[in-house]
């Protein structure tokens, strides 16, 4: 399971409401592309939070004014005509309540009735423009296919692509805008609270509360965008708004703008408290079921209860990020709260609450029963963020074909391919893909290992203590993500390698010293120590993609997941290979990254 990208959270803990259209018939949708006379002076577009570009929250621009649809009466036919408008093929689900979180203005349609063959949203019937008696809790939403209409002019379509990253609550987050197809941050100079707005709007939520400057959501890494940005507050884009294009020598990424926005009240802080801990920021998890009259406190049981189901509680509590998430918590007193009310509990770490995430329902189940084995969490307003420097990994990556006789201590480690298990030791080779890994510790807290050095693991052979078992996937991917090769790295020595000029170096490996990466700091895995390779022994030449995912297990906590994978195209012709094109994995736009997965390779050595 994987998070989801830009730590995208849900606004509501209500259901999706998702109509197959295989079950209720997906009308035939005319396919011409050009505006239609019904549509003319309409302007259309998806917002709200979370969404992908194909989904979001319906508004409608009409007399230079936003408005929303209202829920009443939605169907999947009026989702079809709406996803039309905006230039997708049909639809395959649509939402009520506010999902993708309330709109603001006008409530532009209600009662929306669509047969769903119309070419245009004035030709479904209404209860007129203007005329609706919902609230903004009831605005709808729509999940189109992710699918254009062949030709069509996207000239009636605003498109937010800004986006939040590395906050621990909704609405908030480092400032990052799409450029070219690729993100980039937002230099912190003369940012102010109008240009905050801006943003805060165009991903739909309401106003800013604050505008944040020195890289207070975090640093981001690859370009700066933007500097210098003045807006009036009105604009519908950050880039509508007056602002210098940057230079290297203008800005850092120490100064990073990052805001908060305005939310509305949502009340899931009610349904969730810790007990028994020595701070309010720790503590046995406990949550609030039942109805009207009948509410109840209860435990969740501590199975398969880890990091991303503590970020949600904790994000829940309002209480930041999770530092642990606990499985154990008899040393926390439960008081007269015994009872375990929820279990089976798996979530993305991207849910505004406990109870959006998957669980077993009214069906209590626990392996190990009894209030010891609940779940409990550890949080802080502050983490990490891990990023590797893909740059690095294209510049030195090149195949060494070792011999199995200095290879023994590796496969004792399980850092060959399984094949060599029946090699014919000590002869022969095995061919690996060396490169070199530089992760930078880019969040507002130092990263460390899980476990303490009491619970450290020597390895003879290598002669060194494991921190964490499984610190970094490699793996050799076809186009369509079928591994066929993979490798793994141990945390041997998390250190600090090098720092930024204003950063002392505070982790070192020698003499069992304390391991970890200091936020500014960096870690260096060179391309010739042991295991830093994957074994493609057994892989045939072709086009593939190199992988890259640090901290997989997500054992440690962090402010972001999504930016944890590095990929890279390369060709292999049995003999030689090319890697190229390297990227964090969330730095493209989606239409950037379709074409990255689709890219065919090179024909000869020669770059394309």
């Amino acid at each position: 399971m994987g998070p989801v990208s830009v730590w995208q959270w849900s606004l509501w803990g209500l259901l999706l409401c998702l109509l197959c259209s295989s079950c209720l018939g997906s009308p035939t949708p005319s396919t011409a592309p050009e505006k239609r006379a019904g549509s003319q002076g309409l302007r259309f577009r998806l917002a709200g939070f979370p969404r992908k570009p194909s989904e979001g929250r319906v508004e409608i621009q009409r007399a230079g004014e936003w408005g929303t649809i209202c829920d009443d009466d939605f169907t999947l036919q009026a989702a079809h005509v709406l996803c039309r408008e905006l230039g997708f093929t049909e639809a395959t689900g649509w939402t009520h309540s506010a999902k993708y979180g309330p709109g603001t203005g006008r409530i532009w349609l209600d009662n929306l009735s669509c047969s769903g063959t119309e070419r245009s949203v004035t030709e479904c019937a209404s209860r007129g423009w203007g005329n609706s008696d919902c609230t903004h809790d009831e605005d709808a939403g729509v999940i189109c296919k992710d699918e254009r209409l062949p030709g069509f002019s996207d000239s009636n379509v605003i498109e937010a692509r800004v986006r939040l990253k590395g906050g621990a609550h909704p609405g908030e987050g480092r400032v990052e805008v799409l450029k070219a197809g690729t993100w980039g941050t937002v230099c912190d100079r003369k940012w102010d609270l109008q240009a905050a707005s801006v943003v805060c709007r165009e991903l739909g939520f309401g106003s800013a509360r604050e505008a944040l400057s020195g890289a207070r959501m975090g640093q981001g890494m690859g370009a700066i965008h933007l500097s210098e940005v003045r807006c009036s507050g009105q604009e519908l884009s950050l880039w509508k708004c007056p602002h210098k294009n940057i230079t290297a020598e203008d800005c850092s990424h120490s100064q990073d703008a990052g805001v908060r926005c305005n939310l509305p009240y949502t009340g899931v802080e009610t349904k969730i408290r810790l007990s028994g801990g020595r701070s309010r920021h720790e503590g046995r998890v406990e949550v609030q079921i039942g109805g009207p009259g009948s509410f109840r406190w209860g435990l969740i049981c501590g199975d398969d209860w880890g990091t991303l189901e503590a970020m949600v509680a904790c994000r829940q509590l309002g209480l930041g990020y999770a530092n642990h998430g606990l499985q154990e918590t008899w040393y926390w007193d439960s008081g007269n709260v015994t009872d375990v009310v929820m279990s089976g509990v798996r979530c993305t770490g991207a849910e505004l609450s406990l109870d959006q995430c998957a669980h077993h329902g009214t069906h209590v189940t626990c392996k190990r029963t009894g209030s010891r084995f609940t779940a409990g969490v550890i949080c802080s307003e502050t983490a990490s963020d891990l990023l590797l420097h893909s740059a690095l990994v294209q510049e030195t990556a090149y195949i060494e074909d070792r011999p199995l006789h200095m290879l023994y201590c590796a496969a004792e480690e399980n850092c060959l391919a399984s094949s060599a298990r029946s090699a014919n030791w000590p002869y022969g080779h095995r061919r690996l893909l060396r490169f070199s890994s530089q992760i930078h510790n880019l969040g507002r807290a130092d990263f460390r290992p899980k476990a303490g050095r009491h619970s450290w693991v020597w390895h003879e052979c290598h002669g060194h203590y494991h921190s964490m078992d499984i610190f970094t996937h490699y793996d050799i991917l076809t186009p369509n993500g079928t591994k066929v090769a993979e490798g793994h790295k141990a945390s041997f020595c998390l250190e600090d390698t090098e720092c930024q000029e204003d950063v002392s170096k505070r982790y070192e490996c020698a003499n069992f010293g304390e391991q970890g990466i200091t936020v500014g700091c960096w870690d260096l895995y060179r391309h010739d120590i042991d295991c830093q390779w994957i074994d493609i022994t057994d892989v045939k030449p072709g086009n593939y993609i190199l992988q890259v995912v640090i901290n997989p297990n997500f054992e440690v906590a962090e402010s972001d997941f999504t930016n944890n994978a590095m990929k890279c195209n390369c060709k292999y012709d049995g003999h030689r290979i090319w890697v190229h094109n390297c990227h964090i994995g969330d730095a493209f736009s989606e239409e950037a990254n379709r074409r990255f997965e689709r890219y065919p390779g090179q024909t000869s050595n020669q770059i394309i």
